[in-house]
């Protein structure tokens, strides 16, 4: 598996560089990979068919000059920050991840072996597609199916300013059993790991440790112009 540990300048690229590598490979490169990339400034992301004022406090993310963007994955909304560690795996279709949920048992569970001996815990998978520890969730993630291939991403919470997860987002609307009905903040934990440490761990139980030398630029170019960086896209519902 080829390794692309790449952080762009704008929260528009980093979206568009998930979507671009998929693309990629669905189209004939016929590679699997991982991605791993980290904010460095406050946005939120919601979901493909999320609908904004829903999910959002909008009037807050303005003041504060937080940006928001629509990923063209699944799942509820999120904030992007420092703190904050996000991967993205680009797999081909085999039988262990025919099924949506096939694919979110054989993916997370291999990211709590990683992960589970760093903390020191015993991790949980839990709800829809979460990690967390003590019923307290630290990852999210979500997919997007192609015919040929799939990407699996999510973000693994380290040292963010949960503070801001409660500014920023509402309840959401769609919540799984174990939240219990928790606010951000009593629901959302850190695990208090270097980002290295972590990619390191998720880097060996994917076998990824040899640089894909070329990314496709002009793609994700293309598909900021196209979707996220335009308001049509994110703003859409």
């Amino acid at each position: 598996m080829k390794l692309v540990d790449l952080t762009l300048k704008t929260p528009a690229e980093n979206l568009a560089c998930d979507e671009a590598l998929l693309d990629e490979s669905e189209e004939g490169r016929e590679e699997e990979l991982l991605r791993f990339w980290e904010a460095q400034d406050f946005f939120v992301v919601v979901g493909s068919s999320n609908r904004i004022a829903r999910e959002v406090h909008k009037d807050s993310c303005h003041a504060d000059n937080v940006p928001i963007l629509r990923r063209h994955s699944g799942g509820g909304a999120v904030l992007q920050g420092p703190g904050c560690l996000n991967y993205c795996l680009i797999l081909r279709m085999k039988e262990e991840l025919s099924t949506i949920s096939g694919t979110n048992a054989f993916i997370l569970q291999r990211h709590k072996q990683a992960i589970e001996p760093l903390v020191g815990k015993p991790i949980e998978v839990r709800g829809f597609t979460d990690l967390a520890i003590k019923n307290m969730k630290f990852s999210g993630n979500s997919q997007r199916r192609r015919l040929r291939f799939l990407m699996f991403h999510g973000t693994v919470v380290l040292h963010l300013d949960l503070e801001r997860v409660e500014r920023y987002l509402k309840p959401p609307s769609k919540q799984p059993d174990y939240r219990g009905n928790r606010s951000h903040r009593d629901f959302i934990r850190n695990i208090s790991l270097s980002s290295e440490s972590v990619k390191g761990a998720i880097r060996d139980v994917w076998n990824a440790h040899d640089p894909r030398p070329a990314i496709p630029y002009h793609r994700i170019k293309k598909l900021v112009e196209q979707r996220y960086g335009a308001d049509e896209w994110n703003l859409r519902m």
